[in-house]
């Protein structure tokens, strides 16, 4: 099996590109809306991993968690940014429950305080508590699963927004609109 062909490998050069693309774009000529030319990101890349243009746009392609999007000669992360990118998610105002996994240390103070985007743009937010289980599976082994009640936070002003159909985003959610789901 070629190293392109391994999971281990793909799975190296995806958490990379998405570190590069969400939190060091420096010296790949990011634009406002958070996009970098392809060639740019290839070469950056290829400083650490043996990859061309072909293996990201395939990276991209075969991902289920739908990270990035490329237009043309161009690729940016759809979320997690941890610094200001213009975009534009559509607002979803037909969810009614989303889900969010979190550590349990750390669910007092989101029950007290709310959701908060903390060091980036963005609240995540799933659309099924396994999903929330797993992105919350990568902070801990079992971990706390909040239900937020998107149709009375939207009624009180909330705005959610659906990055992809496994991802939404909202800049906040106060603390009324959470349950803890054991």
């Amino acid at each position: 099996m070629t190293r392109m062909n391994d999971k281990n490998f793909r799975e190296r050069v995806s958490i990379y590109i998405s570190y590069l693309l969400r939190h060091n774009p420096r010296g790949l000529g990011m634009d406002e809306k958070g996009f970098v030319k392809m060639s740019s990101l290839v070469d950056k890349t290829s400083e650490r991993f043996p990859v061309d243009e072909s293996l990201i746009r395939e990276l991209v392609e075969d991902s289920n968690k739908k990270r990035f999007e490329i237009i043309d000669d161009k690729i940016r992360a759809l979320y997690g940014h941890s610094f200001k990118v213009r975009s534009n998610p559509p607002e979803d105002k037909t969810i009614s429950v989303l889900y969010h996994g979190t550590t349990h240390q750390s669910l007092p103070s989101i029950l007290r305080q709310g959701l908060k985007a903390m060091g980036r743009q963005w609240v995540h937010l799933s659309p099924t508590r396994e999903i929330a289980e797993d992105v919350g599976r990568r902070r801990t082994p079992q971990p706390a699963i909040l239900l937020v009640d998107t149709a009375n936070a939207r009624r009180a002003g909330v705005k959610f927004y659906r990055a992809t159909d496994k991802v939404y985003l909202c800049r906040n959610v106060p603390p009324a609109y959470l349950k803890f789901t054991d």
